[in-house]
């Protein structure tokens, strides 16, 4: 069974807080509590603020996707994951090429630290390709594979390993609910509101609504609310393609 509470149209977004201060960050956790089911801290906002944007947001009864893509020999990683744990994070992700032996010993560290402090052990996710790569891109870094190939294979060693997930263009989710099943966690980045697809570096990109139709159980969306004249107006309108898409799937 899937370790996920996500029922609500709702509670299926998560919202990328990409902020660069903790003054603007909790801006937008106020703004946004009860409209978006998860908080995502990525490498900007953690870098700048440090673990006390986590405690702020957890504070504020909000859950958190640590975003911060571990990807190094599988003791530090199986460290990170210890310290993610004791944070009280919801979700957590690793680099997938990082290969099976760091995932597995990067789950085992989650399961075994959250079960000795009575702790719910976070979701445990594996990114496969970047949504702003495609097939040149991968080939120009030495991969043999393109996009699509490369992920179902980074995404089956991913499951292979342990983890609850991937991280995944809205693109791969057809595949990837084909080959790995319905128990498998999809986090899609890369959405756009139907209403306006943005242009940016994200190249593999859908909608809310399509993304959720084809099988994801979270869609990450950051910009087009940040960026929008009214944002909460934005947040709303994604949230009810969620709900179209959820009673069409």
């Amino acid at each position: 069974m899937k370790n996920i509470s996500n029922n609500k149209a709702s509670d299926k977004l998560i919202f990328a807080l990409d902020a660069a201060s903790l003054d603007e960050a909790l801006s937008w956790v106020e703004l946004l509590s009860g409209h978006v089911g998860m908080f995502k801290v990525g490498k900007e906002l953690f870098t700048a603020v440090g673990p006390q944007i986590v405690d702020c947001i957890k504070l504020r009864g909000q859950r958190v996707f640590l975003d911060l893509k571990f990807h190094d020999i599988p003791n530090t990683v199986a460290r990170a994951a210890e310290a993610a744990v004791k944070l009280g994070v919801d979700m957590f992700n690793v680099h997938a090429s990082g290969g099976s032996k760091m995932i597995q010993e990067t789950v085992k560290a989650a399961q075994v630290f959250a079960l000795k402090n009575g702790q719910v052990k976070p979701i445990v996710l594996a990114v496969t390709v970047l949504t702003s790569l495609n097939d040149d891109d991968l080939h120009e870094i030495g991969f043999a594979k393109g996009t699509n190939d490369q992920v179902l294979h980074l995404a089956s060693l991913a499951k292979a390993a342990g983890a609850d997930g991937v991280v995944a263009s809205p693109q791969d989710i057809a595949a990837l609910r084909a080959h790995l099943g319905d128990d498998f966690i999809l986090v899609t980045p890369g959405i756009r509101s139907s209403l306006e697809m943005s242009k940016d570096d994200q190249k593999r990109t859908l909608s809310a609504q399509e993304a959720v139709k084809l099988g994801a159980d979270y869609i990450v969306v950051g910009r087009p609310i940040r960026q929008a004249a009214d944002p909460l107006a934005v947040c709303r309108n994604i949230v009810q393609e969620i709900a179209t898409g959820m009673a069409a799937g």
